[in-house]
């Protein structure tokens, strides 16, 4: 493996200073494919010092902005100059098909392209001053030192949606990818020093929420942290971020509702209610496992579903006709299993999977079927709960009042969808769907431009598009008295 596999701290790729180390192993058979660094509070510290000092002494936050833009446009073309052996590390790490790490590596230039083309586009604007012989003008600044945490599920992805806003706007930063998959990290941060980063920008720790996490989220020399996970992990950072009031930028997954409607294009409602939820095995936070669906068609709809499923290819994610990979870890496997066990002790109805597969082939991976149940209800846990795994609940509605009912019945409020012939109908369901995205008649579909984030406890803030630049930003208000003169009150 071409890589190096060391933390990246201050311009320099180090060792953790503990002399500890983690494996990194293939979900698809366990076998060990690197041994990374494990970092923690100290080399976090380190990190973060060098971090402040860039953004304190450096030149990066004052450095134009169009010269910044070129350096996130470098990284964006250095990764689709590195696209296979990118998309090669992302399957190696998380088990998905190899297709769908491209895609991914697809995205993420896209993003960093996105970014380069609009960071030297937020020059500020001048306003009208109430007063005579003055000057107002608002102008945009960067927040200064930001911790980003990121998750394991699409590592480089969900790294890029931060790494390429907070560079661009002039941030330094200190990096903790997810502690099972940071390949694709390490290789990007080469390509962010080969595209001329200047030292002590940007940063990589490698190790644990527990250590490096807690140090990003409690330091007072850390300004903002970004992070993406579960709720009680992003209850936890606020707590932490307390220390001195941090700004927060937080995406904490979702349980997602999928409303379609008797009137929908039939085989297009199944196509997106498989693609909703089945690509990298529903370890998606915006997977569309709330199923619910208009009586009338439930049942063939159910039916037609089932069988699409039987026939799905599971395996490697480097054989060319695999479909969907294993699961992360054996503890995500235990973690689906146990959420299994939970809805059919709720009394749903198990119509497909609900087991791992029996293929010898498969049996040293993290895998399981891909499972629907039926006869769901709100008040079930398996429909309340992340499950963060290839699994559908199905619910029935009569009405479109009920269908919305349904859908916002939950604490998260990340995404939906909602499939219907009836573009009024769509648009009424829309505008009072309690999500921060909403699809018509498409499921999963994201780009750079569009803002991401979530209501209720689906988080704080939105990252991509022009809202993701604002993230990274403080506004500053200037005023100028041009022919100041004495008021003479006291």
């Amino acid at each position: 493996m071409n890589l190096k596999l060391k933390q990246y701290i201050n311009g320099q790729w180090v060792d953790a200073k503990s002399g500890q180390t983690r494996d990194i192993i293939n979900p698809y058979n366990q076998e060990v494919v690197a041994t990374v660094p494990e970092g923690d509070d100290a080399d976090a510290k380190e990190a973060i010092s060098a971090a402040r000092e860039a953004f304190d002494q450096g030149e990066w936050a004052t450095l134009p902005a169009i010269e910044r833009s070129q350096i996130v446009r470098k990284i964006a073309n250095f990764i689709e100059r590195d696209r296979e052996e990118l998309a090669r590390l992302e399957s190696l790490d998380t088990g998905k098909t190899v297709e769908e790490s491209r895609g991914d590596m697809d995205d993420i230039a896209g993003v960093f392209h996105y970014y380069a083309d609009i960071g030297d586009k937020n020059g500020g604007e001048m306003i009208e001053s109430p007063m005579p012989n003055s000057i107002s003008k608002v102008v945009h600044e960067p927040v200064g030192v930001c911790g980003q945490i990121t998750p394991w599920n699409y590592p480089l992805l969900q790294a890029s949606w931060k790494l390429a806003p907070a560079l661009v706007t002039g941030n330094t930063l200190v990096m903790k990818p997810s502690e099972i998959t940071p390949l694709t990290t390490l290789k990007t941060f080469e390509l962010m020093e080969e595209a001329g980063v200047p030292a002590g920008v940007a940063n990589l720790v490698l190790g644990s929420g527990a250590t490096v996490g807690n140090e990003l989220s409690s330091s007072v020399d850390v300004d903002l942290i970004s992070f993406t996970g579960g709720i009680a992990t992003g209850k936890k950072i606020m707590q932490a971020a307390s220390s001195n009031m941090k700004n927060l930028a937080l995406e904490l997954g979702g349980k997602n509702p999928n409303v379609i409607f008797a009137d929908a294009d039939f085989e297009l409602a199944v196509d997106q209610a498989l693609n909703g939820v089945f690509f990298h095995a529903g370890q998606i936070c915006s997977a569309g496992t709330r199923l619910i669906v208009e009586e009338s068609i439930h049942d063939d709809l159910v039916n037609a579903l089932v069988e699409r499923v039987k026939q799905f290819k599971i395996g490697s994610g480097f054989d060319d006709d695999t479909q969907m990979g294993p699961l992360i870890s054996a503890e995500h496997l235990e973690k689906v299993e146990k959420y299994v066990e939970r809805g059919i002790e709720e009394g749903a109805t198990l119509a497909v999977g609900g087991k791992r597969p029996e293929d010898p082939e498969l049996q040293d991976g993290f895998f399981y079927l891909p499972t629907i149940f039926t006869d769901c209800t709100t008040d079930m846990d398996i429909v309340q709960d992340e499950a963060f795994g290839p699994i559908i609940t199905v619910e029935k509605f009569k009405s479109e009042e009920e269908a919305v009912k349904l859908a916002n019945d939950s604490i998260y409020g990340l995404a939906g969808g909602v499939f219907t012939n009836d573009i009024a109908k769509a648009e009424r369901c829309a505008a009072i769907m309690r999500m921060g995205t909403v699809w018509i008649n498409e499921f999963n579909v994201y780009f750079p431009h569009a803002p991401w984030g979530g209501y209720k406890q689906s988080g704080i803030g939105r990252e991509l598009g022009k809202l993701g630049i604002e993230e990274y930003t403080e506004t500053k208000h200037i005023l100028q008295n041009v022919k100041p003169e004495p008021l003479n009150w006291f």
